[in-house]
């Protein structure tokens, strides 16, 4: 077992991951912002506490073994593990778009933040696993 296989540190990869997600779903909304008809969207933030608890779990597709002679495949991830939601817009231009560039610019702005918050308490826990181990 590694000490990325901690599931503290699975957590902290999926929150990772989540606003690596997020980041591409406002820029679409941000690229989409004079699209007729588009109506933003965002993600639904999984339960990170849960998820360091019970450890990351990835949802996919793995084989199925029918036979003690067959190999076991590699696990194919489905895609995001995160659940999409349209986001109700409070101005409603004439052909139907409902993106706000100022709040998907504030949204843009809170998830860098909170992404570069995640990465440093990431690096920080494998410096202090790094110490306890002994390696510097």
């Amino acid at each position: 077992m590694s000490m990325t296989d901690l599931p503290v540190l699975q957590a902290i990869k999926g929150k990772l991951r989540f606003h690596e997600t997020r980041q591409k779903v406002l820029a679409e909304n941000v690229a989409n912002a004079e699209t007729p008809g588009y109506t933003a969207r965002d993600l639904k933030a999984p339960d990170f506490f849960r998820m360091a608890v019970d450890g990351d779990r990835e949802v996919g597709v793995s084989t199925v073994l029918t036979n003690p002679m067959h190999i076991a495949g590699p696990r194919i991830s489905t895609g995001t593990p995160f659940r999409s939601e349209k986001v109700g817009g409070y101005e409603v231009t004439p052909d139907g778009n409902a993106v706000s560039l100022e709040d998907q610019m504030m949204k843009v702005t809170s998830n860098q933040m909170d992404f570069q918050t995640v990465t440093s308490l990431y690096q920080r826990s494998l410096g202090l696993l790094k110490t306890a181990v002994g390696k510097k």
